[in-house]
């Protein structure tokens, strides 16, 4: 039987001090439009994919929320969460619509508590900015400035000030002094808009960095809506070999002053038997780094985006998180940040070389689907005896599908296919994805829904035509995409505009409680 909490249940239990994993079952556009500012996203369409990884501990605190529209989401999604063995889920009653009713904010956007956080740390550290007018003089002149870009490489391929070099902002302890070995030299940061602008140049200051550093006001946005022209396509990052522990006793230092606590291994493998805790264990070092060998039990969450997209590494609100490296820079660096966001963050004595083996979190096996390859799929679909449901992105989907295909996504694909009679044959990228969305909305149907083999690579693959529709699905019907973000990237100066005042809107945004949950200090110098 489903348990229904109301909203002002939930906020207290958001401030209690107990771990709470808030989850948004709802479709990533959906939850960007508008959600609560603990909510987790956990899209219905991807939940038995994700849920095990954001959420370990099957007897944690759990509370689910949809739409509030009657389609039942969040109860389908609390019955899936209990057949997976989680055993204290609840569901918000009304969903986000009853948040708001009650009085609570709903927010916009995405990785809602580290933007607001960033905002918060510029007004506490008063960060040193330059213009993008600034910077395009700076390097007009030819002056002695090197720019670096603190976002992942995927995000700097995109677009970059020209001239930066990627240098991820979990790896600027680290990489710094390799890149900039002058001391004279300044630096600027910059990203896409604000937050790790900010946060990559306080970083270095606050690590004692005697070069002058600087935030790029509104990152490459700011580039851009002063008529700057950005680079795509840009490869030049920093070295892999280019590692340095000459700021270890500066990052150990600045963990000191946050209060970042140092734990043996023998301590974590007790945490990890805690069955009232729940733990995750952070591998801050790179792709490549973490692809050569990790610790067992351990998830890659590059050290940058743990702070910039948290949401997205650990869905429990007040779990231990253990971070660790192999260089004693890295991991008390980006724990320092994280104690001030108001995690309990803890630093792995002897990182990677530590011996510390945790058994991985187990992940339910997803019921198999019985397959058809792409020619006897379009022999089938010429005889008109399939009907064909793509599951993939609704971008994807208007990019290339099969010209008979229909879009669909699982919290719609029952009501989708109510009155259809011919067998249904399944694409997705992800044949999990789409087992999951079968054996949750289609169970019983006959004949049993089929999966195309290999998915669209394979119909392509095979030589077979694919139709591109701009316009279908409709924009109202994509609530897997968030067009509020995306759009700010595509040439709209308008859809820039909104966003970034939508950023330095946040803090204004927080009552009492969500402020206070921040522990940053009350006042600070640049030092």
């Amino acid at each position: 039987m489903t348990s229904f909490i109301d909203p002002k249940t939930l906020k207290s239990w958001l401030h209690d001090g107990g771990e709470i994993a808030l989850l948004d079952v709802r479709e990533h556009g959906q939850y960007g439009e508008a959600h609560l500012f603990y909510g987790i996203p956990l899209p219905f369409s991807r939940l038995e994919l994700d849920a095990p990884r954001l959420v370990p501990r099957r007897g944690a605190r759990t509370v689910v929320y949809d739409e509030g529209d009657g389609t039942k989401v969040a109860e389908r999604a609390a019955a899936r969460l209990a057949a997976l063995g989680y055993t204290d889920v609840h569901v918000l009653q009304g969903g986000a619509p009853a948040w708001k009713a009650a009085g609570y904010v709903l927010f916009a956007g995405v990785n809602l508590p580290s933007k607001t956080f960033g905002e918060l740390a510029e007004e506490v550290y008063h960060t040193p900015r330059v213009s993008a007018d600034q910077l395009a003089d700076m390097l007009a002149r030819k002056d002695k400035v090197v720019v670096l870009d603190g976002r992942p490489t995927g995000e700097f391929r995109k677009m970059n000030i020209p001239g930066a070099t990627c240098c991820p902002n979990g790896e600027l302890a680290y990489r710094v002094r390799r890149l900039v070995p002058d001391t004279t030299t300044p630096i600027v940061i910059n990203c896409a808009g604000r937050t790790r602008s900010i946060i990559g140049a306080q970083t270095l200051i606050s690590l004692g960095l005697p070069n002058p550093v600087y935030a790029l006001e509104n990152g490459t946005q700011g580039w851009y809506l002063n008529d700057h022209k950005l680079e795509h396509g840009g490869t030049q990052r920093y070295a892999d070999d280019s590692g340095n522990t000459d700021l270890r006793p500066a990052a150990k230092a600045l963990a000191a002053r946050f209060d970042v606590p140092s734990v043996n291994a023998q301590t974590v493998r007790q945490w990890a038997d805690d069955a009232g805790r729940s733990l995750f264990l952070c591998d801050v070092r790179t792709p490549e780094e973490f692809a050569a060998g990790s610790l067992p039990g351990a998830q890659h969450t590059p050290g940058g985006q743990l702070m910039q997209a948290g949401d997205q590494y650990f869905g429990v609100r007040g779990a231990r998180l253990v971070l660790f490296d192999n260089d004693g820079v890295r991991a008390p660096t980006i724990a320092s940040w994280l104690r001030q966001m108001g995690h309990d963050a803890s630093v792995l004595e002897g990182g990677l070389a530590s011996g510390l083996s945790l058994a991985p979190v187990a992940a339910p096996v997803a019921p198999a689907l019985a397959t058809i390859d792409a020619q006897a799929l379009a022999a089938r679909i010429e005889r008109n005896d399939v009907a064909v449901i793509d599951l993939r992105g609704s971008m994807q989907f208007r990019a290339g599908h099969i010209a008979q295909a229909r879009w669909s996504i699982r919290p719609r694909l029952a009501a989708d296919v109510k009155s259809e009679t011919r067998q249904l044959v399944l694409i997705a990228d992800d044949a999990a994805l789409a087992a999951w969305a079968a054996a949750s909305e289609l169970a019983g149907i006959s004949p049993a829904p089929l999966l195309l083999a290999g998915g669209m690579a394979a119909w392509s693959a095979a030589g077979l035509p694919v139709e591109a529709t701009p316009a279908l699905p409709a924009d109202a019907d994509c609530i897997d995409y968030l067009f509020f973000v995306h759009d700010r990237h595509d040439g709209n100066k308008e859809a820039a505009r909104r966003y970034l005042a939508w950023e330095t809107g946040l803090v204004a945004q927080l009552d009492a409680q969500e402020r206070a949950a921040f522990r940053l200090p009350a006042a600070a110098s640049h030092g």
